[in-house]
């Protein structure tokens, strides 16, 4: 099975803020970025589209022909807790216990938050309970990038054992993967 995971455009966010689950708008070169990720997506059929709940991914989503993409929890990017809309900045300055996030982001969390354990349970949840098994062919996942590097360490069989190692991907990025990949990987999702 083919995976597609599509990265959310551009935010109106200052760069270096932290802002995992919140609801955050778009910045004004949304429909450029759109254009040119439904570009990437043109000719492609989906047997399943999914999206995460946050609007980022649900307009994309919809940009791209698939306003009706299966909203899924699970797809959210890692929830910062009491760090929501903070800069790193800021966190670096006043908060003793982001630096232990920074070195240990795999079980450190947050106040309130996760850490990319909590995320690969979820995504992990979400491939075993909506594709493996399944009898799709392609799938598209529109999402955030925590996820796209999540699948990254999972399709690479490098994991992720410290932030300086994560693959960063760009607003808009589209990740071909696939659910054998990612399952291989994983080990446990069967």
């Amino acid at each position: 099975m083919e995976i597609y995971m599509i990265r959310h455009t551009s935010v109106a966010v200052a760069p270096g803020t932290c802002y995992g689950h919140t609801d955050v708008g778009l910045a004004d070169t949304f429909e450029q970025e759109a254009a040119a990720v439904s570009l990437q997506l043109s000719g492609l059929s989906f047997d399943r589209v999914f999206t995460s709940p946050l609007s980022r991914c649900r307009r994309l989503a919809a940009f791209c022909g698939f306003a009706r993409a299966q909203v899924d929890e699970r797809l959210k990017e890692i929830g910062f807790g009491a760090w929501e809309m903070r800069t790193f900045d800021d966190l670096y300055a006043h908060e003793p216990a982001f630096v232990a996030w920074c070195e240990d982001y795999l079980r450190q969390r947050p106040p309130g938050g996760e850490n990319m354990q909590d995320v690969l349970a979820r995504f992990t949840d979400f491939l075993r309970g909506e594709l493996v098994g399944k009898p799709y062919e392609r799938v598209a996942l529109f999402c955030h990038g925590g996820l796209l590097s999540l699948a990254e360490g999972l399709r690479t069989g490098q994991g992720l054992t410290s932030a300086g190692e994560l693959t960063m991907f760009p607003y808009g990025h589209v990740l071909k993967t696939t659910l054998e990949e990612l399952t291989a990987a994983r080990g446990a999702v069967s």
